[in-house]
């Protein structure tokens, strides 16, 4: 909990979609679990093809997230990454490198599990959220 402002990661979290249909008490507890991580300049956060171990909230600086050696993206505060490793190790998609000094919070898979597990009713909230997130994703294509 210390290192970070859970307040200001809380609000991160209720953007997402996953998370939107989350309670605040819900987000709290997810909140709750997270640990703060600083990465320095050029340093990788995660790597393409390494198995996933978590999912991150960028809360200070900004990355560059790189597909097959090409840019494809940029992170600043309030962006995330990983969130399906929540679900299923499967290796990263991409590699994300810190551009300056960059903090996240991330929640491990068990933390994850943990707090399914303290509020069984926060399972209908996210798969209400990854439906809505779905039908997004559709109705663009």
């Amino acid at each position: 909990m210390a290192g970070y402002d859970r307040a200001l990661y809380q609000m991160y979290l209720s953007r997402i979609p996953m998370f939107g249909s989350c309670s605040t008490e819900q987000l709290d507890l997810i909140a709750q679990l997270g640990d703060a991580i600083s990465v320095a300049d050029a340093h990788d956060v995660v790597r393409e093809g390494d198995a996933g171990d978590g999912f991150y909230v960028v809360t200070s600086g900004s990355a560059t997230v790189r597909r097959g050696g090409q840019e494809v993206a940029r992170l600043a505060p309030g962006d995330y990454f990983g969130e399906l490793s929540l679900f299923d190790p499967a290796p990263r998609n991409a590699t994300v490198t810190a551009a300056g000094t960059l903090t996240c919070v991330t929640l491990s898979p068990a933390a994850f599990t943990q707090a399914l597990d303290q509020v069984p009713a926060m399972r209908d909230a996210l798969l209400h959220g990854m439906a809505r997130r779905i039908h997004e994703i559709d109705q663009r294509v």
